[in-house]
C-alpha cells in the first residue's frame, strides 16, 4: 500500500545541489535520512525526491516495516509523482506532512523535532496497527492465501470473500453467540454451569455490601478472592485476602467495576489453558509483576531497569506490559512492608499485583506440552459448557502435571476474546502459533476462503463481457456480485448506480454474504487512484488496448504508459489462474510475460502467430472457425456455433464475437462446464436490461435505431464495422463528445463516421468535463471537413431534442445510430418513443 503525491517544485528547488547549505541543515535536523543521491551518481535530485526520502525515513526510524518509494518527473516540467509505501495509511500520510515540515525548517521556515515527530508516529503507529493476538490470526490467514480486511480502526476483521466470508473480533469468532459470551462475563453464572458439568470451581457468590461480603468470606473460608462479577484483563481482582481491613480495600477496588464477587482463593500458580473449538492449543503459567531485589537499588529503580526490556510497551501492542507503580502497587507494597523508595534486600522477590495478568505487567511460562489429558478435558468441556468457541480458562492449581482433584485446583474462570500474547510470545518457554489453530477452526484445510473472480479491463467491450461473464455464472447457479460503469449488481438486484468499475465497488461486493462469484470491470482511473479492489483474481481478462481511452490524463500519455497502468490486473493473477487476453492487439499479447498464471489467448483469426504458436505448444486459445467458435488446447476441442449465441447476430457483429470470445475463456479459466456456457451463452440477449448502451437493436416504424455508449476512436471503428453487416436504405448517426478526450481522438471519431453515414446529428453532452461552451461540437465539425460520405451535417442542443430530430427524419428500412451520452434516460427515452411509434402496415 502506498501514498501518492504531485509535487509542484519551482525551477530553484529543483537541483538539492544548488541550493546552498540546504543538504547540511536537512542532516543536522533529522540525520537519520539517508541517502539523498543516487549510489551510482545520475542526475541532481529535486525537493520532491527529498520529500519522497524523508517520508520513508521518518516510517521506518518509527519502526514501521517500509521499504518502498519512487519519485518520477512527469511530463509537466517541475511537477513529480512522489510514492511512499505504507504500514498504516495514518502514519504515512503524517509522515508526508512532516516530511514537508523538516525541507521548510531546512529551508529556514519554521522547526523540527525529529525525535518528537518519530515518537509520535511510534505512538501513532501502535494505535493503528493490528494487536499481536488480532495480528497472529491475521498472519496465519495470509500463510494460508485467505484474504482479509480490516473493518475498522480496531480489530475487527473480515476473512474470506462473499459468501465464504467469516469475521473475528479479536480473538472472537463470528459463530459464538452473545449468549456465550454474556455468559463468560457473569463469572457467578459462569461458575455454576461449570459446577453443574462436573468441573472444580472455587465456592463463592456476588454479594452487595461489605457486610455481605465478610459474610460470604467467612462462609467460603479465608484466604478468599475478591473481584467483579463482570470483569477482563484482571482489572479489580485482589487475590489471597486474610483479614477484613484487606478485604474492605479489596471491595472498595472492585466495586469501581460494578458488582462485586467473593469467592475461596485456591492456592498455587495461575494458568491460562486455550481452548479452541475441541482442542487445546496451548497453555501458560502466569506470574504477577515483580522485581528481585539487590540490597542496592530502590523498587522504583528496580521496575524502572525491568521496564527497558524492548518486549514491555504501553498498552497491548508489544508482548509484554510495562509494570505500573500506581496505587494498586503501592497498596500491595505496603501489605510486603514496603514502599517504591525501600530498598529489598539481596534475593527478595517484591511482587507488585495480585493477579497475574500481563495486561498490568506480569509474566509468562509456556506449559502446553506439560498439560495432563485429564486437565485439557476439564478446560475443553468448560468451554463447551458456556458455549465458547475460543477461549482462556483461568485455572489456580499447584501444577498441570496432575489432575485437578489430586491437588484441590479448579478453574476460577472462562474468558471470551482471549489473550494471545503469553502464547505467541511467552517470556520463557516455546512460543505457539495460536493464529494458524483459529484459523483453522474458520476454514478447513484446503479451504482459502475465496470466491470465482474476474477482473475485465481494456478500452472497449469491457462491459458487454463483464455482464456476459456474470450472466454465465448465473447460469452455473451461482449469486454474482458484478461492478461495471452501470453500477454494481448482487444476484441480479442493482444495489448501486453510476461509473461503479472502481476499487471501492468491488470491495462492497466482496463484503457482500449473498455473493458466490464476483466480475469486476475494472476502469484505469480506479486502479489510479486506489489500485485494485482485490488482491488477487482467479481470471483477468484484457479485450484490448486503444489509443483514445483517456490519453493525457493523470499524465498517462501513451498506449503503452496505458498498458502498464491496465495489465495490472493479469499481474495479480493467481498461480492457479488464467489471463485471457487478446492476441490480435499486440500491445495486450505483451503483457503475457507479467501473469503469474497460464494464458488463454483469443483471436478471430486463429492462424494469427501467437495464436498458432501459443495452440502448438497445447496451451488453450480461443477462436473463430467458420461460423463457430472453437475452444482449443492440445488435440482437444470445444464448438460453439455462433448462430446459438444471440448477441452475436450469426457471428455478423464482430466485436461481439470478440467479447464472446474473451467471456468463453474466462468461463473456461473458472472451470465451468461447457453445457453450461452453452446454455448461457444461448440465453444472454443484448438488449437494453441485460447490457445497457452496448448495441441496444429497436425499431422505430420498420427503420433500425442502435443505441451504444461508444466514446473513443477504435470503438467508432468496431461499430461502422458492425453497422456495415446490416442492411440498410440510408444510414444516420447522432453523436456528442466526451470533452475529458485529446482534441486529436474526438476529431478522429467524426472523421470515422462521416466515411459510413449520410447524417450526422452533433449534440453537446449535459457535462462538458473541462471544455468551454461549444468547443467539443467545434472539434467533431472539423472531423466532419471533407467527409466522403456525409451529406447532411446539423447541430443541435440537448441530446433528447437530437435524439427526436433524428427519429422523425427515419423511412421505413433506414438505419440509426444513437451514440447516447446519459445512458438510463436516453434508453428509457428511446424505448418510449418507439413504443408509440406504429409499425408501417399495422392496423390503426
Amino acid at each position: 500500500m502506498a501514498i501518492e503525491a504531485i509535487v509542484t517544485c519551482p525551477e530553484a528547488e529543483r537541483a538539492v545541489s544548488q541550493m546552498a547549505g540546504f543538504e547540511t541543515r536537512l542532516r543536522a535536523l533529522f540525520p537519520g535520512i539517508g541517502a539523498l543521491h543516487p549510489e551510482s551518481g545520475g542526475p541532481d535530485i529535486s525537493l520532491a525526491h527529498v520529500l519522497q526520502t524523508a517520508a520513508l525515513a521518518l516510517q521506518a526510524q518509527a519502526g514501521c516495516p517500509v521499504t518502498f518509494a519512487r519519485t518520477t518527473a512527469t511530463t509537466d516540467a517541475g511537477v513529480y509523482q512522489v510514492v511512499v509505501e505504507y504500514s498504516e495509511e495514518a502514519v504515512g500520510r503524517k509522515a508526508f506532512e512532516y516530511a514537508e515540515q523538516l525541507i521548510n525548517a531546512a529551508q529556514g521556515t519554521g522547526s523540527f523535532d525529529a525525535d518528537a515527530v518519530i515518537n509520535e508516529l511510534r505512538e501513532l503507529d501502535e494505535d493503528e496497527r493490528l494487536g499481536p493476538s488480532t495480528g497472529s490470526i491475521v498472519a496465519a490467514a495470509v500463510a494460508r492465501n485467505i484474504p482479509y480486511r480490516r473493518l475498522t480502526r480496531g480489530s475487527l476483521v473480515q476473512f474470506g470473500w462473499g459468501s465464504k466470508q467469516r469475521r473475528i473480533q479479536a480473538a472472537e469468532v463470528d459463530s459464538t453467540s452473545a449468549v456465550a459470551e454474556s455468559i463468560g462475563q457473569d463469572k457467578d453464572l459462569t461458575k455454576r454451569l461449570l459446577h453443574a458439568a462436573g468441573v472444580p470451581v472455587p465456592l463463592g457468590k456476588p454479594v452487595d455490601t461489605l457486610d455481605e461480603a465478610w459474610e460470604v468470606a467467612l462462609k467460603v473460608g479465608l484466604p478468599v478472592v475478591v473481584k467483579p462479577q463482570d470483569g477482563n484483563q484482571g482489572k479489580g481482582v485482589t487475590v489471597n485476602i486474610t483479614d477484613r481491613a484487606q478485604l474492605e480495600e479489596a471491595f472498595r477496588t472492585a466495586a469501581e467495576y460494578g458488582t462485586v464477587m467473593v469467592e475461596r482463593f485456591l492456592p498455587g500458580h495461575d494458568f491460562r489453558l486455550l481452548v479452541v473449538g475441541d482442542q487445546l492449543v496451548a497453555a501458560a503459567r502466569r506470574e504477577p509483576p515483580q522485581v528481585l531485589g539487590d540490597g542496592q537499588r530502590t523498587v522504583r529503580e528496580l521496575v524502572d531497569i525491568v521496564n527497558q526490556d524492548p518486549r514491555r510497551g504501553e498498552g497491548h501492542a508489544t508482548s509484554l506490559t510495562k509494570i505500573r507503580l500506581d496505587d494498586i502497587a503501592v497498596a500491595r507494597l505496603t501489605l510486603q512492608g514496603l514502599t517504591p523508595d525501600s530498598v529489598p534486600e539481596k534475593g527478595q522477590r517484591v511482587i507488585l499485583r495480585n493477579n497475574a495478568n500481563l495486561s498490568t505487567g506480569g509474566t509468562a511460562t509456556d506449559v502446553t506440552d506439560d498439560v495432563h489429558p485429564d486437565v485439557a478435558a476439564r478446560a475443553i468441556a468448560a468451554a463447551q459448557m458456556v458455549g465458547l468457541h475460543i477461549c482462556g480458562v483461568d485455572m489456580v492449581a499447584e501444577t498441570v502435571l496432575r489432575p485437578l482433584e489430586e491437588q484441590g485446583g479448579g478453574f476460577v474462570e472462562v474468558n471470551a476474546a482471549p489473550g494471545l500474547r503469553m502464547h505467541l510470545a511467552p517470556s520463557y518457554g516455546k512460543p505457539r502459533n495460536v493464529g494458524q489453530a483459529m484459523v483453522d477452526k474458520l476454514y478447513a484445510h484446503g479451504d482459502d476462503g475465496r470466491i470465482p473472480t474476474v477482473a475485465v479491463t481494456g478500452t472497449n467491450g469491457k462491459t458487454t463481457t463483464a455482464r456476459l461473464i456474470a450472466h454465465l455464472f448465473t447460469a452455473q447457479g451461482l449469486r454474482v456480485g458484478m461492478t461495471n460503469t452501470d453500477g454494481v449488481y448482487v444476484n441480479g438486484r442493482q444495489i448501486d448506480s453510476g461509473d461503479c468499475s472502481g476499487p471501492k465497488s468491488a470491495r462492497n461486493v466482496l463484503l457482500h454474504p449473498e455473493v458466490d462469484a464476483a466480475v469486476f470491470e475494472t476502469a484505469r482511473g480506479g486502479i489510479l487512484r486506489e489500485g485494485l479492489g482485490f488482491d488477487r483474481c482467479q481470471v483477468a481478462v484484457v479485450t484490448n488496448i486503444g489509443a483514445g481511452d483517456h490519453l493525457g490524463l493523470n499524465y498517462i500519455t501513451t498506449v503503452e504508459d496505458l498498458a502498464v497502468l491496465k495489465r495490472v490486473i493479469v499481474q495479480n493473477v493467481a498461480p492457479n489462474g488464467y489471463g485471457v487476453l487478446n492476441a490480435a492487439d499486440p500491445i495486450v499479447a505483451a503483457m503475457a510475460p507479467s501473469c503469474p498464471g497460464k494464458i488463454i489467448f483469443f483471436a478471430a483469426d486463429r492462424h494469427h502467430p501467437v495464436m498458432a504458436t501459443h495452440r502448438a505448444q497445447g496451451h488453450r486459445t480461443v477462436y473463430v472457425d467458420g461460423d463457430s467458435i472453437v475452444a482449443s488446447e492440445g488435440s482437444w476441442r470445444e464448438t460453439i456455433h455462433l448462430r446459438d449465441v444471440p448477441i452475436t447476430r450469426n457471428g455478423k457483429i464482430g466485436f461481439q464475437v470478440e467479447n464472446v470470445m474473451a467471456s468463453v475463456a474466462a468461463a473456461w479459466g473458472v472451470g465451468m462446464p461447457w453445457q453450461t456456457i452453452r446454455r448461457g451463452l444461448s440465453g444472454f440477449v443484448n438488449d437494453s436490461d441485460n447490457a445497457p448502451g452496448r448495441f441496444n437493436i429497436m425499431d422505430y416504424r420498420g427503420a433500425t435505431v442502435i443505441a451504444d455508449y461508444g466514446h473513443n476512436p477504435d470503438a467508432m471503428r468496431a461499430l461502422v464495422q458492425a453497422v456495415d453487416a446490416l442492411p440498410a436504405k440510408r444510414r444516420s448517426v447522432v453523436i456528442s463528445g466526451a470533452g475529458d478526450r485529446r482534441d486529436e481522438d474526438i476529431r478522429e471519431q467524426t472523421v470515422i463516421l462521416g466515411a459510413a453515414f449520410d447524417d450526422v446529428i452533433l449534440y453537446q453532452d449535459a457535462a462538458q468535463r473541462g471544455r468551454a461552451d461549444g468547443e467539443v461540437m467545434n472539434l467533431l465539425r472539423e472531423g466532419l471537413a471533407g467527409a466522403p460520405r456525409t451529406q447532411h451535417v446539423e447541430e443541435i442542443r440537448g441530446e433528447f431534442i437530437a435524439i427526436d430530430a433524428a427519429l422523425e427524419r427515419l423511412q421505413p428500412g433506414d438505419l440509426c445510430l444513437v451514440l447516447v451520452d446519459q445512458v438510463e434516460e436516453a434508453l428509457a427515452h428511446l424505448a418510449q418513443r418507439c413504443s408509440e411509434a406504429p409499425t408501417p402496415g399495422a392496423a390503426a
